[in-house]
């Protein structure tokens, strides 16, 4: 196995994370607007937004993301930090780099001062829920949400 470096996502990803983002999207059967792939980049280097992404490369290729942000909690005085997408490139998986960046996305939160790092997943992905497994543990609580239409 080669070596695998986590880091903030740079300009120069661009097109590789390009590559990234269209395959996370077709895995989760969505279909963005171009101008919200847009935002989402332009947000990774605006320092008033809170969006963190962050890329493994393994021997200098872009292999994988994470996008996160923090959250402020009316209980804790510090935010948590959620992960809100992950994805590695199939030609890069079975190598633990899904787990490398869970981990490396908890010594983010730990080292921002975060109680916990948390995600959600679909019901149906059973192969990341392994993994999920693996690594934390399943929350208490569960998800309510009320969707609007546009």
């Amino acid at each position: 196995m080669g070596s695998n470096t986590f880091r903030p996502i740079r300009e120069s990803d661009r097109a590789a994370w390009d590559s990234l983002w269209q395959g996370y999207l077709v895995f989760y059967e969505e279909d963005l607007p171009q101008a919200q792939t847009e935002l989402t980049w332009s947000r990774f280097f605006d320092d008033s937004f809170n969006l963190h992404g962050f890329v493994v490369e393994v021997d200098d290729v872009v292999a994988g993301f994470a996008h996160c942000s923090f959250t402020n909690s009316t209980w804790l005085d510090k935010p948590d930090l959620y992960l809100e997408d992950l994805f590695v490139s199939p030609d890069f998986r079975r190598r633990g780099l899904g787990e490398f960046l869970i981990q490396e996305c908890a010594d983010f939160a730990l080292e921002s001062g975060s109680r916990r790092l948390y995600w959600q997943t679909q019901r149906s992905n059973e192969s990341a829920q392994k993994l999920y497994y693996k690594v934390a543990k399943l929350s208490e609580y569960i998800i309510f949400e009320k969707v609007f239409n546009d």
